[in-house]
């Protein structure tokens, strides 16, 4: 029986991922931890404990007491936080991984680690139309630098000792549940609560800045399903490219109004345009599809539709 430890559940990701696991494995067998209280849902919902993954005798206590096997890396300083705070944002991006590689390397019970890299890992010399797998890596923020020596390690610590170390890299990643965070790509989180809240909103990125993005259920789906994979079929050992759908605001906006005809948005970009235009627009990720059979199910129509029903649901 697996007993799954997520660092990070008050999170963007971290919060839908541990109600997902619980429906999977078992509301018992999945340890939500965090700086910060949770959710009500991830703290109702089954073991919930504040926890420090840069206390690392904290952190190894936890897992032998409760006899963890799975863990899940969440918990980082995002991009657009990272550029404001650089020193602190790469010691806490790297020391925690640092904790979790060394742990699963010393404790026999850790089979599998999950840490989340991203497209920040690519820079202005990065072919950004349709980027490979495997190609230049040139990252100029603090966050895709912690992201790029991040998947150094994970490929180290699996080959020079055998850590079951997976990882993806995540695009902007869009959710209801969770309001944006210090990102890059949060417009397209922002832009739908703004719609529903005041009916305008004002665009951190120009009109036309492509990116790739991906609804959290995807991301949930594809996070699960790259762990749940045979580890022989995985041919990738730093991480898998996901590259979802690319979308700018104005394709966002055009969609909202479909259902709020009234709606408005205006541009001021800000010092996250200068980090969006050295990220990729589009990205290959057929090697995902290929190993472990990744398959996006939403596109930007119906992902709308969705963020707008449920916004509503959530601001009555």
């Amino acid at each position: 029986m697996d007993n799954i430890l997520v660092i990070g559940a008050a999170g963007q990701i971290g919060s839908e991922l541990v109600v997902e696991l619980r429906k999977q494995y078992g509301n018992a067998q999945v340890f939500a931890t965090d700086i910060k209280q949770a959710p009500a849902d991830v703290v109702e919902g089954g073991p919930f404990q504040i926890l420090d993954v840069m206390d690392d005798k904290q952190l190894i206590h936890f897992i032998i007491r409760h006899k963890i096997t799975q863990i899940y890396h969440l918990a980082a300083v995002l991009s657009g936080n990272a550029e404001k705070l650089p020193t602190q944002a790469w010691n806490i991006n790297m020391e925690s991984l640092m904790n979790i590689l060394e742990v699963a390397k010393m404790v026999e019970e850790v089979k599998k680690v999950f840490w989340p890299s991203s497209i920040a890992v690519f820079g202005p010399t990065t072919p950004r139309t349709n980027t490979p797998q495997l190609t230049v890596m040139e990252p100029v923020t603090v966050y895709g630098i912690s992201k790029m020596a991040g998947e150094r390690w994970c490929d180290y610590y699996f080959s020079r000792y055998g850590v079951d170390v997976r990882s993806i890299r995540y695009p902007g990643l869009i959710s209801y549940k969770t309001e944006a965070g210090g990102g890059t790509t949060d417009y397209a989180v922002e832009i739908y609560y703004e719609a529903i809240r005041k009916g305008c909103y004002e665009c951190f990125l120009t009109s036309e800045t492509a990116l790739p993005m991906l609804f959290m259920p995807d991301a949930i789906q594809a996070t699960i399903q790259l762990m749940e994979t045979e580890r022989s079929k995985l041919s990738i050992h730093s991480a898998y490219n996901l590259g979802g759908m690319s979308i700018t605001p104005d394709q966002v906006y055009r969609e909202i109004r479909k259902e709020i005809p009234e709606f408005t948005i205006s541009y001021k970009p800000d010092f996250r345009q200068a980090i969006a235009d050295t990220w990729p627009q589009s990205v290959d990720d057929s090697l995902a599809s290929k190993d472990w059979g990744f398959k996006q199910n939403y596109d930007l129509e119906k992902m709308t539709g969705i963020m707008l029903k449920e916004i509503r649901n959530k601001l009555k």
